[in-house]
């Protein structure tokens, strides 16, 4: 039976395990202050088992799926569009952040409901078709919804991996585990590019999906032979009818409403139009709707308001936001400087882009200082500064550029990004209940999807504005309408003759210049949104209806401390 607690927040709260004991709220307990150096007077759990690192193992294997699909297809997008001869190029991006993101809410109360692993093996399950009817795509509708499958599979992994670490791994001592997932996310994301640009290449890009069931057939043997945590009891129908299907509706629509005036902003149709003023205002006071609903309506609501009822996990997720936009955007158009500026090929750029896996140590370092020092605001301050500083020298960059200047500045970016990814969970689950686990995850992973679509919108519009600014008209206007001028170009640049591919060459660097600093911009908002939180300790309880083992949750000494607290 989990701990109960009152609602609360940030006060100094004292509650009774099911054993009876007493027991202080471990973010609660202010014996040395916010200093950071806190050490939890919980329980030390004993060493890793071979059967948890089994399972860690699977759901690595898991997370290896989403992180390749991620990487390779952004490097090889020019060369599939072109196969495809086929607009809406953005779509192949969208699609799959917008359907990743209508799923990441359900995703937690479908795990709270039937139980981590059939949550895993249905999200593996959609991650498999979409890859397959995006590998036979004939065309650039069957392969934007073949994203869209693959979105939901992709968002759940990611979602329902977090969840089931946070069941294993105490808040205190998740740093390192995190970081590990870092790595394996990282070492995916690096050796993605080189295998969507080595394929594309070669004219096969069909196979940067086609792989990806091999490995979908491993990670669910995995996940079914290993993945042995506890399900709810109860039947299907009164599981499927507690789920909050009003709730997943609304923000449903409301998230494909925003994507929708987004994508078609300054693309299909300028800004100020109705076209995508009206779904815009839609979908944001859905969105407000949404939240309202959830704090008033549901018995069982996808987002409880208790995650929102503190300054410390607000400003948790603001920077979770705010970092997902600055890191979709840059892995999406990275790749573009050199193919826009440098006239690399898709392997070339995805070369180059290895330097954004700096990320991996970056998350493991900061994972393991949180976990010695107790501390985690530190280390989200100096990853926001690294961030501003490798996007300050970015904008910097011309079509003259050294590459290897642009690879240093791209690993700059990548130590931010790690850092702040490794770290905006702490802020989140401080101050809540080991019993919030899974909807306080999977808001976290909605909003990273989400900003998502922000992210790669946001870099979308702004090199397709600069462009169609700093290219002669004549030049452009072969281009069909609605297409994304970046990739409808570049595959065009070795057909030039020189005099015009260094004015074309010159206006992709001046365009990413301003994409460069719009996220500079947004990466000061982050830092402003990390001022606010407190630096709470970090709880080392874990919830007993979802971990392996039921195990005593109190020693008898710490019992006695706690009651003489009481």
């Amino acid at each position: 039976m989990a701990l109960s607690r009152p609602s609360t927040p940030e006060t100094s709260q004292i509650f009774l395990n099911s054993s009876g004991s007493v027991v202080v709220d471990s973010e609660q307990a202010t014996l040395v202050g916010e200093s950071g150096s806190f050490k939890d007077a919980g329980p030390e759990h004993p060493p890793k088992d071979a059967k948890f690192w089994l399972i860690f193992i699977s759901l690595c294997t898991c997370l290896i799926l989403s992180a390749l699909e991620l990487s390779s297809v952004s490097t090889a997008l020019p060369t599939i569009a072109n196969a495809l001869h086929a607009s809406q190029f953005v779509w192949v991006g969208s699609a799959y952040a917008m359907a990743s993101t209508s799923f990441l809410p359900m995703s937690g109360g479908l795990a709270q409901s039937f139980g981590r692993r059939p949550t895993m093996l249905l999200s593996i399950a959609l991650f498999a078709l979409g890859s397959g009817i995006c590998g036979g795509a004939t065309s650039m509708n069957m392969l934007i919804a073949g994203r869209a499958v693959q979105g939901l599979g992709g968002g759940g992994i990611q979602s329902v991996s977090g969840i089931i670490l946070a069941d294993l791994v105490s808040l205190q001592e998740r740093g390192l585990y995190a970081g590990l997932f870092g790595l394996t996310w990282s070492l995916a994301v690096s050796i993605g590019p080189v295998v969507g640009g080595s394929l594309a290449s070669q004219g096969q890009w069909r196979w940067l999906f086609y792989l990806n069931l091999p490995i979908c057939a491993i990670a669910a043997l995995l996940v079914l032979i290993l993945l042995d945590l506890p399900t709810p009891k109860g039947s299907f129908r009164d599981k499927f009818v507690s789920l909050d299907w009003a709730g997943n509706i609304l923000v449903v629509g409301s998230s494909i409403s925003c994507t929708l005036a987004l994508t078609w902003g300054g693309v299909t149709a300028p800004w100020n139009s109705v076209r995508v003023l009206a779904p815009l205002i839609i979908g944001l006071v859905g969105l407000v709707a949404f939240f309202i609903y959830e704090a008033t309506v549901p018995k069982n609501p996808l987002v409880p308001i208790t995650l929102m009822t503190n300054r410390t996990g607000v400003s948790g997720y603001l920077q979770t936001f705010v970092a997902s936009v600055i890191a979709l955007c840059v892995a999406y158009f990275f790749p573009v400087f050199f193919q826009g500026c440098k006239g690399a090929s898709a392997v070339k750029s995805g070369v180059y882009g290895l330097g954004m896996s700096a990320l991996a140590p970056a998350a493991i370092v900061s994972g393991i200082l949180v976990k010695k020092t107790g501390r985690y605001r530190p280390q989200m301050w100096v990853g926001w500064c690294i961030l501003l500083l490798g996007l300050g020298l970015m904008s910097s960059l011309h079509a003259t550029t050294s590459s290897g200047f642009a690879v240093g500045f791209l690993v700059l970016v990548g130590i931010g990004i790690g850092i702040e990814y490794a770290t905006t969970m702490y802020p989140i689950q401080a101050p809540l209940s080991v019993t919030q686990n899974a909807p306080a995850l999977a808001f976290m992973w909605f909003l990273r999807s989400f900003a998502g679509v922000w992210g790669v919108t946001i870099g979308s519009t702004v090199i397709q504005n600069e462009l169609a600014k700093r290219l002669p008209s004549a030049f452009t206007s072969g281009i069909p309408e609605g297409s994304g001028l970046a990739y409808a170009l570049i595959p065009e640049l070795p057909l030039l003759p020189p005099q015009l591919l260094s004015e074309v060459e010159e206006a992709f660097a001046g365009s990413l210049t301003v994409m460069w600093q719009v996220l500079v911009g947004i990466a000061g908002l982050g830092l402003l949104c990390s001022i606010p939180m407190k630096g709470l300790p970090l709880t080392s309880s874990l919830d007993e209806e979802w971990t392996l083992k039921k195990e005593s949750r109190t020693s008898g000494s710490s019992e006695n401390l706690y009651a003489e607290q009481a």
